[in-house]
């Protein structure tokens, strides 16, 4: 596959051909999906947590005698049936993690990578540079190239300048190649890697 290259500019920096491995396969959702719940899932905190009736600092003492007051029988104040009592299958502190095989992983970035490249979403930058760490000037570029929702990849190392320029800018996010993962690809229109990016993304498939 051939893409153009531009510049951040606008203007043609020549072509590019992309790998079929990598950017040429059909895309499978059910891949991508299982590769997005897992790491929606692994970023959880897991730090909720209510209290059950052992932890609840209250006396464990019958509250009455059993028979004769014509009420219902009832032991500990602890329990969840009263106001302040411990709480019944409560949120716990656990890891949300689940597991995924390194292969299946790899495979949904590839997936993810050839549907942007196969709706048109794919953008190849012959270098995301900024000589002015200026937030105007890159909005200027971004509305030239037609991005609103993008997700840039950069070599690397991402140039200070243009990090900090797009910092402020909505929908809009700057990551280096070894940041790059599904989720991200997924959440924005417009796919920007950079030659860096791709020579990055070719070796590490390779």
């Amino acid at each position: 596959m051939e893409l153009k290259v531009t510049t951040l500019e606008g203007k043609d920096a020549g072509s590019v051909q992309l790998s079929d491995t990598i950017f040429g396969l059909e895309p499978r959702q059910d891949i991508v999906q299982r590769c997005v719940i897992w790491q929606l899932a692994k970023r959880q905190a897991g730090t909720h947590k209510a209290k059950g009736r052992a932890e609840i600092w209250r006396t464990g003492k019958k509250m009455y005698k059993q028979k004769g007051t014509g009420g219902a029988r009832h032991g500990s104040q602890r329990v969840p049936q009263f106001r302040g009592g411990g709480r019944a299958f409560g949120p716990v502190v656990r890891s949300h993690a689940i597991d995924l095989p390194k292969k299946v992983r790899a495979l949904a970035l590839k997936h993810a990578l050839s549907a942007k490249a196969k709706g048109g979403g794919l953008i190849v930058l012959d270098k995301a540079e900024l000589e002015a760490a200026k937030t105007k000037a890159l909005v200027g570029a971004f509305s030239g190239l037609g991005l609103t929702s993008a997700l840039i990849i950069d070599g690397t190392e991402v140039n200070t300048g243009f990090a900090a320029a797009a910092r402020n800018i909505p929908n809009i996010d700057v990551l280096p190649i070894q940041g790059i993962n599904v989720y991200d690809i997924v959440r924005r229109q417009k796919l920007v890697l950079t030659k860096a990016a791709l020579d990055a993304l070719e070796a590490r498939f390779k």
